[in-house]
C-alpha cells in the first residue's frame, strides 16, 4: 500500500473511478498515446518511415514506464513530459536507434502534456455524462412518485406555503438536465488537440505542419483547432467553470436534505445501511453522512475553479507556474465532483420519505401557512389591501389565543360575510395549494427523458 495514498478519504468522497482516470499511470497513458499517435501522423505524411512509427507506438505502453524513476526526475525537469520522453527513448533506441530520432519529432512538451490530459479528460467527461444520466433517471423516478407528496415549503428557514417533494425533486432534475446539455455544447471546444511545437509555431516541421496537425488530430479523434493553445486556457476553464457550478447544485441538493432530515423537521432520510450516519457516543444517531459529501463538495469546488481562472493570465507563449497550478487543480475537481454525483445518485435512489411527518410539519403553524389563499379569494370581495389587513388582523388573533387560524376564520363575521364554512376548509387545506407543482414534475421529467432519447441517438 502506499502510505502516501488518501485512502482513508477517497472511499468516502467517491472518487473511486475518476481517480482511476487521473493516477499518474493514466497521465502517463494519456502522453504516450500522444507520441504513438504523433509517429502515426508523420508516417502517413511521409515525414516518419512507417517501420518507425509502428516501434515508436510499440513502446508507448504505460506499464512499461518507471514511475518512481520519473518522480524522480521531474523534480529536476519541471514537467513530466521531459523526462518520460527521454526514458521512452531509451526503450525505443535498445531496439532500433533508427526509429528513436523520429520520437517526439516538432513537439514540445506542452503538446504531450496538454493533448495527454484532453485525452484524459475525454473518458472523464464521458464518465460525468454517464454519471449524470444515471441520477437523472433516479430524480425523476423520485420526482414522478411523489409528484402529490405534500410538505412545508421553506423561505428563508421558516414556513411558506406548501410544496411537494416532487417539485423539490424536479427543480434539481431540471439543473441537471441543462448542465448535461452544457457539458455536450462544449465538448467540441475542450476535446481539441494540443500542438504547436516551441512557440506555437510548428515551424520545426516546415510545409508538413499542417498535415502532421490534420492527420494528429485525426488519429486522435479530436478537433484541430484554428491555432494552438499554450497560453489560451480558456478551454480547461470553461470546463472548471462548469464542474464548479455542478457542484453547487449538488451542494444544494445535500443541504436541503441534510436540512429535512434534521430532527426539528424529520421528513426525508438517506436511505439507511449497517453502521451508516452512526455516532462515537450518541447509539440514536442516524447522521446525514452522504449530503455531507454533496456539500462538502460544494464548498471546496469554487476555490479548485478559482485557482483555474487565476492561471489564465499566462505569459506569452509558455507560462511559468500558472501552467503548473492546472496540473493537479482540474483533475482533483473532475474527481471532486465524481464522487459528489455518486452520492447524489444514491441518496436519490433510496431516498426514505416520512409524509405522514410532513402533514403533522404542515399543521405546525395551525393553519397560518395557508393565510394567503384565504387572502387572495378574500380580495375578491374587499380588494387586496383590506383582505390582506383583515388575514393579518386574524392570524395575529390565532396566535395570541393560541387556536387555529380555521376556527379564527370561521368566527369571523368579515370573513363568513362572504366565504362559506366549506370553502374555509378547502382554502386550508395543503393539498389544494400545491399550484403549478404538478406540471413542474412533468415538464422536469419529460425534459429529462427527452435528452435520453437525443443522447443514445446522438
Amino acid at each position: 500500500m502506499n502510505e502516501t495514498a488518501n485512502r482513508l478519504l477517497e472511499p468516502y468522497f467517491g472518487y473511486g473511478r475518476m481517480r482511476e482516470l487521473f493516477c499518474d499511470r493514466g497521465r502517463v497513458a494519456g502522453m504516450l498515446e500522444f507520441e504513438a499517435a504523433l509517429a502515426r501522423a508523420q508516417a502517413r505524411v511521409g515525414l516518419v518511415p512507417a517501420e518507425a512509427a509502428e516501434v515508436i507506438g510499440r513502446h508507448c505502453q504505460a506499464q512499461d514506464m518507471d514511475l518512481d524513476a520519473l518522480a524522480q526526475a521531474i523534480v529536476l525537469a519541471g514537467n513530466t513530459a521531459i523526462p518520460l520522453v527521454k526514458m521512452l527513448g531509451r526503450q525505443i533506441a535498445a531496439e532500433s536507434p533508427e526509429a528513436e530520432r523520429y520520437l517526439h519529432l516538432g513537439a514540445t512538451s506542452q503538446d504531450a502534456m496538454d493533448t495527454g490530459l484532453v485525452l484524459q479528460l475525454r473518458r472523464a467527461v464521458d464518465l460525468l455524462e454517464q454519471q449524470l444520466a444515471e441520477l437523472g433517471e433516479q430524480l425523476s423516478a423520485q420526482a414522478r412518485r411523489h409528484a402529490a407528496t405534500v410538505m412545508p415549503g421553506r423561505t428563508w428557514l421558516q414556513h411558506a406555503t406548501p410544496v411537494t417533494l416532487g417539485m423539490k425533486l424536479a427543480s434539481v432534475l431540471g439543473s441537471v438536465s441543462r448542465h448535461r446539455l452544457r457539458l455536450q455544447e462544449m465538448r467540441h471546444r475542450l476535446l481539441s488537440l494540443q500542438f504547436g511545437g516551441a512557440s506555437g509555431t510548428l515551424a520545426a516541421l516546415g510545409e508538413q505542419a499542417w498535415p502532421v496537425a490534420e492527420a494528429l488530430a485525426d488519429e486522435l479523434q479530436l478537433s484541430l483547432p484554428e491555432q494552438p493553445w499554450h497560453t489560451q486556457r480558456d478551454r480547461l476553464a470553461e470546463l472548471a467553470g462548469w464542474l464548479g457550478s455542478l457542484a453547487g447544485t449538488l451542494g444544494k441538493l445535500g443541504r436541503d436534505f441534510s436540512l429535512l432530515m434534521q430532527t426539528e423537521a424529520g421528513e426525508v432520510f438517506e436511505p439507511a445501511a449497517p453502521g451508516k450516519g452512526g455516532s462515537s457516543t450518541m447509539p440514536h444517531k442516524r447522521n446525514p453522512v452522504g449530503a455531507a459529501v454533496l456539500i462538502h463538495a460544494g464548498t471546496r469546488a469554487p476555490g479548485l475553479v478559482a485557482t483555474l481562472l487565476s492561471a489564465m493570465p499566462q505569459e506569452h507563449e509558455r507560462s511559468l507556474g500558472l501552467w503548473h497550478a492546472e496540473w493537479d487543480s482540474l483533475p482533483e475537481l473532475c474527481c471532486l465532483v465524481s464522487g459528489a454525483i455518486d452520492q447524489a445518485s444514491q441518496l436519490a435512489a433510496g431516498l426514505e420519505v416520512d409524509t405522514a411527518r410532513m402533514l403533522r410539519n404542515l399543521e405546525q403553524t395551525r393553519g397560518l401557512i395557508l393565510a394567503e389563499p384565504v387572502s387572495v379569494e378574500l380580495a375578491r370581495h374587499l380588494g387586496r389591501q383590506d383582505a390582506h389587513h383583515l388575514l393579518e388582523q386574524c392570524c395575529r388573533r390565532a396566535v395570541e389565543q393560541d387556536r387555529h387560524l380555521g376556527e379564527v376564520l370561521h368566527a369571523e363575521p368579515r370573513v363568513t360575510e362572504h366565504l362559506s364554512g366549506d370553502l374555509i376548509d378547502r382554502l386550508l387545506d395543503p393539498a389544494n395549494y400545491t399550484g403549478q407543482a404538478a406540471r413542474w414534475v412533468e415538464q422536469a421529467c419529460r425534459e429529462h427523458e427527452q435528452l435520453q432519447r437525443d443522447m443514445h441517438n446522438g
